[in-house]
């Protein structure tokens, strides 16, 4: 009996202990190391991914952000503010998704076929949502110019980026709404595209954040 209780008690202690040394290995020690070598080496990722305007946080270069005007009575979906640049619809195709304001509850795509006819309905509806709201007295927008991120989301629904054919599709609609001249947001496209990472891999993109961020400094913070 004694025999049998000290050895039950010699394999408590060597359970404890082990128990103790895997919590500070892997719970306090590999944390903080990975932890301080990730604030070392890139603590703007590390952080976040934050962009800065004004001396704070205006969100994450990582994360989409919607630009929409306050609701109106009787309105469920707020209308887009036009003097912004645009980006993808959020989590589906804007109001017909359960994720209409870019929020962090959930995420995710439609999961929807390519032939399913209220996908085709909705990519329809935006496509002739996209044309009508970025012609301009002088410029009127073909549909067949309609990049296919215009009209669809990404399989997150929060995608920050928008192709360059997008953002350039909405240059002169954001040049007339903020008095600026076609070349000036034209050219601030051109300085915040950024090319395929490492030469090779996705596709150029434009962080509308960063550029709105740079639209209204132009625009002389209005």
């Amino acid at each position: 009996m004694n025999h049998s209780v000290s050895n039950t008690a010699r394999l408590l202690g060597a359970g404890l202990r082990a128990l103790l040394v895997l919590t500070l290995v892997t719970g306090v020690l590999y944390p903080l190391a990975v932890t301080g070598i990730a604030q070392g080496l890139f603590p703007g990722k590390a952080n976040g991914s934050e962009i800065r305007a004004d001396g704070k946080v205006v969100g994450s270069s990582l994360i989409g952000q919607a630009y929409d005007l306050p609701l109106k009575n009787g309105q469920e979906t707020p209308a887009p503010d036009l003097k912004w640049f645009q980006g993808r619809p959020q989590n589906g195709l804007g109001s017909n998704s359960v994720n209409t304001q870019y929020r962090l509850i959930l995420s995710g795509a439609t999961n929807r076929s390519g032939d399913n006819p209220e996908l085709l309905q909705w990519v329809k509806e935006a496509k002739a949502a996209v044309v009508k709201d970025n012609s301009t007295a002088g410029y009127r927008v073909r549909p067949s110019q309609v990049p296919a991120d215009a009209v669809t989301s990404s399989g997150s629904g929060l995608d920050p980026d928008i192709s360059p054919e997008y953002a350039a599709l909405q240059v002169h609609r954001v040049a007339e709404r903020n008095g600026l001249s076609v070349r000036q947001v034209r050219e601030l496209v051109e300085a915040h595209t950024e090319g395929r990472t490492l030469g090779f891999i996705g596709e150029p993109r434009v962080d509308v954040l960063e550029l709105n961020i740079a639209l209204r400094d132009l625009a002389g913070g209005s």
